[in-house]
């Protein structure tokens, strides 16, 4: 039987800073078998951070797990600095760490953002990818953050309302500018409301069935702090041009491994966009898990990412 749940706990065998410029430094860890393959794991958000569970989508016998909090988020400093913060200095920090460890090519692992940042750092070096293994895609363009800041009310209308009711009515017409004036105040209480009401909406959304431990980890302050900042700045000024330039240069990396695990019911980065991206790419396996949103704690994201992760042993 194919193995369908997390390996056990793990603790790095190794951790770090990286001071990437004047402003930022990152936090990065390495677990598992110092001499097996290495696989890079991207966190989501922007700005969601890494957790110790992250390492467990990986046979730590088999597998050199590289974890690393992006610039502004989780345990890299300063938490939600948007100076100094764009796609292309992501990519360029990947490739700074990887010739930090001495790493000639690793497998890319990422989910929502990170399934953003995946595929733009496979495009910009594919030379350095031994494949991809992508969940819950996102691709950042304007009708996916618009799904997010409006329409998302579709299917999940209370979470909405809290969300938008943070705002005064008047400045509802323009909900990413009303909250980013927020979560730029020079009032740490109205960043930190702002912050939290933008992250548990996102939380409250991120599951088939109704999860009140996502939703509490959603208010945590420096989860939500690093959540909100970073994603309201990438959704403000970090789009792609031009804008579907993630498909458009599909044609970099067909000829690597990847595969593609979608939530059919995934509301935060909703299925037309991983059909889109298969379709554009059809050598790529993928598979949509019918019991699913968006999380991949949920049951049968975490198994498709599992058996990825194991059929991914044949390439090194």
């Amino acid at each position: 039987m194919p193995r369908s749940e997390l390996f056990p706990p793990i603790d790095p065998y190794e951790s770090g800073t990286l001071a990437v410029d004047e402003i930022h430094t990152l936090y990065w860890e390495q677990a598992g078998n110092p001499r097996g393959v290495p696989v890079l794991f991207l966190h989501g958000g922007p700005g969601a951070g890494a957790s110790p569970t992250h390492r467990r989508f990986f046979d730590p016998a088999h597998y050199r797990i590289v974890v690393i909090d992006q610039r502004g988020a989780g345990r890299s400093t300063p938490l939600g600095e948007t100076r100094n913060n764009t796609t292309e200095l992501l990519v360029a920090d990947l490739e700074t760490l990887r010739r930090r460890l001495e790493i000639e090519r690793w497998l890319v692992f990422g989910g929502s953002w990170g399934s953003t940042l995946s595929l733009a750092y496979a495009q910009t070096h594919p030379e350095r990818c031994l494949g991809l293994i992508l969940r819950g895609i996102f691709l950042m363009r304007k009708a996916e953050i618009d799904w997010f800041l409006y329409s998302m009310r579709t299917l999940f209308p209370e979470a909405w309302a809290a969300f938008a009711g943070h705002i005064p009515p008047d400045e509802r017409g323009d909900l990413l500018e009303a909250y980013w004036k927020r979560l730029t105040s020079p009032d740490s209480m109205v960043r930190m409301a702002a912050a939290r009401a933008w992250s548990v909406y996102e939380g409250s959304c991120s599951s088939l069935l109704p999860s009140p431990e996502l939703i509490a980890a959603s208010g945590e302050d420096n989860h939500a702090l690093g959540l909100a900042r970073i994603e309201a700045h990438y959704f403000r000024s970090n789009r792609f041009q031009p804008e579907d330039k993630l498909l458009r240069d599909l044609h970099r990396i067909r000829h690597l491994p990847a595969t593609i695990v979608q939530g059919r019911y995934d509301v935060v980065c909703p299925v037309v966009t991983a059909d889109e991206l298969h379709r554009a790419w059809p050598e790529a396996d993928y598979r949509i898990v019918p019991d699913a949103g968006h999380s991949a704690m949920e049951p049968g994201i975490r198994a498709a990412l599992v058996q990825a992760t194991e059929r991914f042993k044949q390439y090194r």
